[in-house]
């Protein structure tokens, strides 16, 4: 704009619009010069999406749940001298955009919590016996990443219970969860029952973002034989981690078909249920159909006991219809032993103890084993915690969850009082029996080479103790004997 004395100069606001501006244009520029439009336009989205993370911690933790439950082995198609994960951005993101936001005062501190000293704890011995493991082992970059994320995934648990802080952004949180879990169970559904080589064709396209190399295995059946029944996978690649996946979202959900305020619509929530419900049975993960189970005879047994006998007539009828005849028959084979896949956890199993008796204290670390007969693998989160970490991480993992349940237990009388905190409460609760169930039978949860599932663990962990806080009433303030507002005489 030109006035009569002259040019009017530019603001210092204005000015670095403008340079933002050209920097944007070149960078544009140059990425469609070099990568062609394609990245060019992903690299665009990347950073509008940046953005809105660095602007809102709420749209932070939506973008690192839809990567978990869609899109949890995505990873960013640029070699940086390493290839991160979308789940890597994600979190990362997160923490530093609650970095920024608590540099400007804009977050509450971080409050001390039952189970702050027994995370750190467990994050201690992770360390240590990572560093003890490395005797025997080198160490690799692969490895070292990995323990990053192990690390960074155990210690956000701290960033969700300081920004938990009020029953609003909790139901938030769970609001998004439910959704986002449902369009996972829905595009399982939906791929399992396309034509084996259409369903294969659309997984297929997902080969740019780091999935299904070249002569590997896209489509999953029972003991990998496409003779036998293919099992549900969706975008999570294995069903096994789908089940594990859907197992906690099931528990989670459930409260909310009884709650006087639920987070959907009662009617919508019966279709999250009745979907979720689906895939896990399409997964024929036994071990998550148990966890699901034990988790709902829980809190029915808990808060719902009415509903018991539907329960126990619904898993009798699964053993006696026709159309789920095929996975009882699974089932029992699994219970009693009998089929390949079964024998093969056996012998892992024997393995493991084998190690464990060598190595009891402090285990093998995390980088490799010592001795050249035994490996680092073992279908269950408990037996492969005293493998890495002995019995001493083993212990402490699991008196970390003795204190998560026994808080749990202390808050309990106090949420009759919240009614709308209460289906909360017990959905959270009830994934994570879910999970620690379900976690007798298969590794995902405490495994290095499985980061959104250890993300998601350690994100139920500081959700449930969020809810458990705000189910204790506030501590009453001190009687001093003086006058509010009073002022002293001089």
């Amino acid at each position: 704009m030109i006035r009569a004395g002259g040019l009017r100069p530019l603001s210092m606001r204005r000015a670095a619009g403008l340079a933002l501006a050209l920097a944007a244009a070149w960078g544009l520029g140059w990425a469609i010069a070099a990568g062609g439009p394609l990245l060019a336009l992903g690299g665009l989205l990347g950073v509008a999406l940046g953005a809105l993370v660095l602007c809102s911690l709420d749209f932070a933790f939506l973008m690192g749940i839809g990567v978990i439950f869609l899109l949890p082995f995505a990873t960013v198609p640029v070699h940086l001298g390493f290839v991160p994960t979308f789940l890597d951005l994600a979190v990362l993101g997160w923490l530093v955009s609650g970095l920024a936001w608590w540099a400007a005062g804009r977050t509450p501190p971080l409050e001390g919590n039952p189970l702050a000293f027994p995370v750190l704890a467990f994050v201690g011995t992770t360390l240590a016996t990572f560093v003890a493991g490395l005797g025997h082992a080198a160490l690799t970059p692969t490895v070292a990443r990995r323990l990053a994320e192990f690390l960074l995934a155990a210690l956000s648990f701290f960033w969700v219970v300081t920004l938990a802080r009020d029953e609003a952004r909790l139901a938030r949180w769970v609001r998004w969860i439910l959704g986002l879990g449902f369009l996972a169970a829905l595009l399982a559904v939906v791929l399992y029952t396309l034509p084996d080589a259409q369903a294969e064709g659309w997984l297929l396209r997902l080969r740019p973002l780091g999935y299904y190399p070249e002569g590997g295995p896209v489509l999953r059946y029972i003991l990998d034989d496409p003779q036998q029944p293919e099992r549900a996978i969706g975008t999570a690649v294995d069903p096994n981690l789908l089940g594990a996946t859907l197992a906690t979202l099931i528990a989670l959900a459930f409260p909310q078909c009884f709650a006087r305020r639920p987070l959907w619509p009662r009617p919508l929530i019966l279709i999250f249920l009745g979907t979720m419900g689906a895939a896990l049975l399409l997964t024929f993960s036994r071990g998550s159909f148990i966890g699901a189970a034990v988790a709902l005879l829980a809190l029915a047994m808990v808060r719902y006991r009415r509903l018991l006998p539907p329960l126990f007539l619904g898993m009798a009828l699964l053993f006696l219809l026709p159309a789920t005849r095929e996975y009882a028959q699974h089932l029992l084979a699994g219970l009693r032993g009998e089929d390949l896949a079964t024998q093969m956890r056996f012998g892992e199993y024997r393995d493991a103890l084998t190690l464990i008796a060598r190595y009891p204290l402090f285990g093998v670390g995390f980088a490799g084993v010592p001795d050249v007969d035994l490996y680092i693998k073992v279908a269950s989160i408990y037996l492969l915690l005293a493998v890495q970490m002995g019995l001493v991480g083993l212990g402490v993992f699991l008196a970390m969850m003795g204190v998560f349940f026994a808080a749990a237990g202390r808050a309990w009388s106090a949420l009759r009082a919240r009614p709308d905190l209460e289906p909360l409460w017990l959905g959270l609760h009830g994934a994570m029996v879910a999970a620690l169930v379900s976690g007798l039978f298969d590794h995902h949860f405490m495994n290095f080479d499985f980061h959104h599932m250890v993300q998601w663990f350690w994100l139920l962990v500081g959700m449930g103790m969020a809810a458990t806080r705000l189910a204790q009433p506030s501590p009453a303030p001190a009687v001093t004997g003086e006058i509010p507002g009073a002022v002293e005489r001089p």
